[in-house]
């Protein structure tokens, strides 16, 4: 259980809280720390599973925490996205659809464990989380990131509208190997 994947994975859990507290306090130091230990939070999640594969440290719970860390650390940061202005109005909508998107994949990732299915992350759905995670830097720079990218914040939403146009399409094509596998399931009973 406590090995450097495992470990990895908890990172993410525990720094959204961490990120929380930068949000609250404000000031350009607290958001390039949080911008910092997101993007630690970002590449952990690439590493977690690469070391795990290369050195047979994969596991049930390593599996689970993975999986429930990047739910976690994505939720947490489109909340305090919204929670801290830095998307309003429709951008609002896209947080939504991004949020409802990962909650219905893990709910379809944890049905089809039941049934003994194993659902591969598709490369349009790694790409989205490149792209989502890039997005969500450059948003929680806010107003501090114009100092060091002109335009930081139109980035961010471009980028943002890019990741929420990718969310739906692997979450389309997720789904539809789900209902595929749910209809055969039903067929054999």
């Amino acid at each position: 259980m406590y090995n450097v994947p495992n470990l990895l994975s908890a990172y993410r859990i525990a720094v959204v809280p961490v990120i929380t507290v930068c949000f609250y306090i404000g000031n350009a130091g607290a958001i390039w720390t949080a911008i910092v230990l997101f993007f630690f939070a970002c590449w952990s999640d690439y590493f977690d599973g690469v070391i795990a594969r290369s050195t047979g440290q994969t596991s049930m719970i390593g599996k689970f925490l993975d999986s429930s860390a990047d739910k976690i650390l994505v939720g947490g940061v489109m909340l305090l996205l919204v929670g801290f202005h830095r998307l309003t109005g429709v951008w609002i909508a896209l947080a939504l659809i991004i949020f409802v998107r990962e909650i219905l994949i893990a709910g379809l990732r944890e049905f089809m464990a039941f049934q003994n299915v194993d659902v591969p992350i598709s490369w349009i759905g790694k790409w989205k989380a490149a792209v989502q995670m890039l997005a969500s830097g450059f948003l929680i720079a806010g107003d501090f990131g114009e100092s060091a990218v002109p335009h930081s914040m139109d980035i961010g939403l471009f980028l943002f509208l890019i990741a929420t146009v990718m969310t739906v399409v692997s979450g389309w094509d997720y789904l539809k190997a789900g209902i595929r596998t749910m209809e055969a399931i039903d067929d054999k009973t």
